[in-house]
């Protein structure tokens, strides 16, 4: 089986476009659930652009599915994922002009300081789980800093096209390979949509997908509950 989580970042979007408390992103947590997904991811950037912090400790306390815990590794966001306690903190670079994360976190030039920040995490009971472009170097770097889990940036296998989806495709397919060699457990996620999913799907090693703004997009015109379905039946079609 293959695993999907759903992060719920953009509801919060939409909700902070207007002010108030509408659309509710912990109700679109609680939605995905009944529509069968395996855990919930939810990024507090610094400048809180979506997610606000009370997100955060709702989903914990008002969700039962896992949460992943987007984060980058400041200490400001280490204070707060220690008080909310989710199942796994997800490590991700985060620049404020960025529209959305632009590619993996760079392990390999940070060991020391990422190993240290690491340890604090697991010795609270959280698992770490690390962002990363697919490149062997950022997986041996991975291990190197204790992850539990590195989640293989997508990004740049849904953007192209052609001979060079093929070639991202290729190095997917390559990094999950070298993944499977160590105790870390392989995710994937970025950009994914119902025409990329399956061929990332297919791919033994990968246990779990994490896809968020595609399907809060689609459940604006066929419902969060179809869209989460439609999703699930494509990837498990693909491990089939």
């Amino acid at each position: 089986m293959i695993r999907l989580g759903v992060n719920i970042d953009h509801v919060a979007t939409v909700r902070n476009a207007r002010g108030g408390l509408h659309p509710d992103p912990v109700l679109a947590a609680k939605l995905a659930q009944d529509a069968g997904v395996h855990g919930i991811t939810a990024h507090l950037r610094e400048d809180r652009r979506h997610i606000k912090d009370n997100d955060m400790f709702r989903l914990k306390e008002e969700v039962s599915l896992p949460l992943n815990f987007e984060m980058a590794a400041t200490q400001e966001m280490l204070k707060i994922a220690l008080q909310v306690m989710p199942n796994a903190c997800c490590l991700v670079p985060e620049k404020r002009e960025e529209v959305t994360t632009e590619g993996g976190l760079d392990v390999a030039s940070n060991i020391t300081y990422l190993k240290n920040y690491c340890t604090k995490i697991k010795d609270a009971g959280i698992r770490v789980s690390l962002f990363i472009d697919p490149e062997e170097k950022q997986i041996e770097a991975a291990a190197s800093v204790g992850a539990d889990i590195v989640e293989l940036h997508t990004g740049a296998y849904c953007h192209q096209v052609g001979d060079k989806r093929k070639s991202e495709l290729a190095r997917i397919i390559n990094a999950a390979a070298i993944v499977k060699q160590t105790d870390i457990e392989c995710h994937a996620g970025h950009g994914l949509c119902y025409k990329t999913v399956a061929d990332i799907a297919v791919i033994e090693n990968i246990v779990e997908l994490n896809i968020g703004h595609f399907l809060i997009g689609e459940s604006i015109f066929i419902g969060l509950d179809a869209a989460i379905k439609k999703m699930k039946s494509i990837m498990e079609d693909a491990r089939k």
